[in-house]
C-alpha cells in the first residue's frame, strides 16, 4: 500500500449506492444549460432564441485559453437565453432548450472514428471541441491540463478513482461498468503527454474496482481510505511521495492527475466525437425515496432528477450538489446539473449548531492536509486582516472541510477562509 499524506479525516462513508448500477435517466422535457460550467471564463453564446438544436450542437464557444465549449444535451428549440439559478455561482447566463422528444444527434456525433492514428495535436483539439472538463468537481478544462508549457516534462499520469467524498459512488460504478473505456481514455492522455507511467489510484474500500482494472493489465496503486485522498496534491504525495510546491501545480513535479470520469469522457470524444452532454450523478440521502446512480443530461433540473428517484421522503432541509464535505447547499431545487455535478444529496434532517469560541485544541491544525493553521487564518479573516491571512497561507486552502469537521466549537472555518480568499483576490484585483 502506498504512503499516505499528513492530516485528513475519516468521516462515515455512507456509500449506500455502491451496489446500484448506473441507470440512464429519461430525457428531460426542458434543460437549462449554463454557459459557465468550468473553471475560467464563461463560454460565448452561439445560439439565440428560436434556434433549432440537436444533441451535441455547440451552443457556446470557449472564450480564451482557460474556458470550455458548451453543447446542447437534447434536441429541440432554444426558448430563451437569460440569467438562471446556478449551483456554484448562484446565477449565470443560461440557454433554455425545450425538447422535441426526438433525441436527434448532430451530424458526425456518435459515429465510430479511427482515433488510434490521431496525432497529439488532433487529440487535444478533439478534447477541447468536446468541452471536456475535470469531472471530479473542479471542472478545469482538460485540454489545458494536456498542454503543459515548454520545459514541463510529465513522467506520470495518475487516474483518480479514489472518490473519497462520503456518500458518492458514481466513479466507483463507472470503473466497474466501463473499465475499458476509462483505460483507453487514460491511454489517450498518456499518448498526448508522452508520459512513461500511467497509474490508477484506488482507495481500499473499492477493492472490486481495483481488481477489475488489474485484470486489464494496468498499474493500480491501493490507497488507505482517508479524506481528502482524491485531492490532487494529497494524491501525488500518497502515490509518488512528491510534494507540489506552494502555489504550484502538479506539472511542477512531473505529474498530471485526471478523474476516471474525465478519462471516459475523453475516450467517448475521441472514438465517437461525442461532446460532454451527460455525466453520472449519485442521488442519495435520507430525503430521497430511491437512491440511484444516474446518467443525467447536462442541464437537467435537480427536481426532475429527484422526482425520477421517487421524490422526497419529507420536505427537504438541505439539498447539496457534490459530496457532504465539499458540496454546496442549494437555495432552490430548480438548479441544473452541470459538468461538475458529482452528486445530489437530499437531507430530510439537517442539524445546525451555534458557533462557539475557539478552545485552542489544535484539532483543525492536526487534520489540515495542507499543513495550515485554520484557526489563525479564521481569526485574521474575522478581524479583516486579509493581508496577514494571506501570509498564513489562506490561498493554499483547498476548502476540503477537514478543519470544520473536526472543530469541537463548531466554527465554520471553511466559510471564513473562503470569504477571506475572495476578499484577498478582490483587493489584489483592485
Amino acid at each position: 500500500m502506498a504512503k499516505g499524506f499528513s492530516g485528513g479525516v475519516h468521516p462515515h462513508e455512507e456509500k449506500y449506492t455502491e451496489k446500484i448500477a448506473i441507470e440512464a435517466m429519461p430525457l428531460p422535457k426542458r434543460v437549462y444549460i449554463p454557459f459557465s460550467q468550468h473553471t475560467g471564463k464563461p463560454a460565448l453564446p452561439l445560439v439565440k432564441k428560436g434556434d433549432e438544436v440537436k444533441v451535441g450542437t455547440k451552443i457556446g464557444e470557449a472564450d480564451g485559453f482557460i474556458s470550455s465549449s458548451v453543447h446542447s444535451s437534447i434536441s429541440g428549440t432554444v426558448v430563451d437565453i437569460k440569467k438562471y439559478p446556478h449551483p456554484v455561482v448562484g446565477e449565470s447566463l443560461c440557454c433554455i432548450i425545450e425538447s422535441n422528444n426526438q433525441d436527434e444527434w448532430e451530424q458526425g456525433v456518435k459515429v465510430k472514428q479511427n482515433y488510434e492514428s490521431l496525432s497529439r495535436k488532433e487529440l487535444i483539439e478533439i478534447i477541447k471541441e468536446a468541452g471536456i472538463v475535470g469531472l471530479g468537481g473542479a471542472a478545469f478544462p482538460t485540454y489545458v491540463k494536456l498542454s503543459p508549457p515548454e520545459g514541463k516534462k510529465i513522467d506520470t499520469i495518475i487516474i483518480n478513482g479514489c472518490e473519497c467524498e462520503p456518500m458518492l459512488t458514481a466513479d466507483h460504478r463507472l470503473i466497474l461498468e466501463y473499465p475499458i473505456g476509462i483505460i483507453e481514455g487514460a491511454g489517450l492522455f498518456q499518448r498526448v503527454l508522452d508520459a512513461p507511467r500511467l497509474i490508477f489510484a484506488i482507495e481500499n474500500n473499492k477493492l472490486d474496482a481495483a481488481d477489475v482494472l488489474k485484470k486489464e493489465g494496468v498499474e493500480v496503486v491501493i490507497l488507505k481510505t482517508k479524506y481528502p485522498q482524491g485531492a490532487e496534491k494529497q494524491l501525488i504525495k500518497a502515490v509518488l511521495n512528491r510534494e507540489v510546491p506552494r502555489g504550484g501545480l502538479p506539472m511542477d513535479v512531473g505529474c498530471v492527475v485526471q478523474n476516471v470520469g474525465t478519462a471516459y469522457a475523453a475516450f467517448q470524444a475521441a472514438k465517437y466525437r461525442k461532446p460532454l452532454i451527460d455525466r453520472v450523478v449519485t442521488v442519495t440521502g435520507d430525503g430521497i425515496k430511491e437512491p440511484k446512480n444516474l446518467l443525467v443530461r447536462i442541464g437537467t433540473r435537480a427536481i426532475d432528477v429527484i422526482n425520477h428517484c421517487g421524490g422526497y421522503t419529507n420536505p427537504p432541509k438541505k439539498i447539496i450538489f457534490g459530496g457532504p464535505m465539499m458540496g454546496i447547499a442549494q437555495f432552490t431545487d430548480e438548479v441544473p446539473v452541470i459538468k461538475g455535478t458529482s452528486g445530489i444529496i437530499v437531507r430530510a434532517r439537517a442539524q445546525t449548531f451555534p458557533e462557539g469560541p475557539c478552545v485552542r485544541c489544535a484539532s483543525c491544525i492536526d487534520v489540515c492536509p495542507m499543513g495550515l493553521m485554520p484557526t489563525e487564518i479564521y481569526k485574521f479573516v474575522k478581524n479583516r486582516r486579509f493581508k496577514t491571512a494571506k501570509e498564513f497561507g489562506a490561498l493554499d486552502c483547498i476548502e476540503c472541510g477537514c478543519c470544520a469537521y473536526s472543530c469541537p466549537a463548531r466554527i465554520p472555518l471553511v466559510h471564513y477562509i473562503k470569504y477571506g480568499k475572495a476578499e484577498i483576490r478582490r483587493t489584489e484585483k483592485k
